[in-house]
């Protein structure tokens, strides 16, 4: 195998109903550095990426699955339990022939958190701050507890397909706190964020990148050992990221690289 890939550098939002235009606005500005690089040559071709995708809204699922298989790729898959396009959530039983296809495809799995709420901070030595997207409800939750939010999409993956999860998790927004990388590491699990020319961008507003942008500085950026960050969906992009994803693997196929799933890698913890 080449070298391990680099640590994670980035965080994001999955835009939700209430999400404003202004934070939207706010997120694409702090991708705009990354996004600078469009214009660059192409790195050195050939080496190891490691694809990961999300839960978010599922709405691409399928195509992007469909995608996957034609050209044999594995890629490490984040489960938690969102709300998605169906009007049901990610790990209801609807979604049960999804994820059995998957597992039967021979992807990595891990955990994305039940409820993707966004971890906040250490009030307290053994505690740890989880808030509710919208902020309307908040938690203070002892090792135990945010083991069994880590645990409990796992529980649903098993009685789905009769697997577990892989030993890797990855926080809601790549946020992750001391304390909650301490409490999952001891829960078994290794968190992996993604790294910077990783970032696809599939949850950036289309209007101000749409897919041309994405997938020509993705093409251009992308390198050995990269993390790349996609989600089965996101509500608010009205310009469908799986629409470029053949593309994008397709040309990253071309110039050399192979795909293989996070495990057995040394990626540090972090976001």
């Amino acid at each position: 195998m080449s070298a391990a890939p680099r640590p994670a550098l980035a965080g994001h939002d999955h835009p939700g109903p209430t999400r404003s235009r202004a934070r939207l606005g706010r997120r694409a500005a702090l991708a705009a550095p990354a996004l600078a690089c469009f214009f660059r040559p192409a790195r050195a071709a050939g080496g190891t990426l490691y694809l990961t995708i999300d839960t978010g809204w599922m709405s691409e699922a399928e195509a992007i699955a469909a995608a996957l298989a034609e050209r044999r790729i594995k890629a490490s898959l984040f489960l938690a339990d969102e709300r998605t396009f169906r009007g049901d959530t990610s790990l209801a039983d609807g979604w049960a022939d999804f994820w059995r296809a998957r597992a039967g495809e021979g992807h990595a799995f891990g955990s994305h958190t039940m409820r993707h709420w966004y971890l906040r901070g250490d009030p307290a030595p053994a505690r740890v701050t989880y808030q509710s997207y919208d902020r309307r409800h908040t938690e203070t939750l002892t090792e135990a507890e945010f083991c069994a939010e880590l645990r409990a999409p796992e529980a649903r993956l098993r009685a789905m397909t009769g697997r577990g999860f892989d030993p890797i998790w990855r926080a809601p927004g790549g946020r992750t706190t001391p304390n909650a990388l301490r409490f999952a590491a001891r829960c078994g699990l290794r968190h992996v964020g993604w790294t910077r020319n990783g970032f696809l961008g599939d949850e950036l507003p289309s209007d101000r990148y749409p897919n041309r942008v994405l997938l020509a500085r993705a093409l251009a950026s992308i390198g050995d050992g990269d993390i790349l960050l996609l989600h089965w969906g996101i509500r608010s992009r009205a310009e469908k990221f799986g629409l470029v994803l053949p593309q994008l693997l397709d040309g990253l196929l071309a110039r050399g690289f192979r795909f293989e799933t996070l495990l057995g890698t040394s990626a540090e913890p972090g976001a």
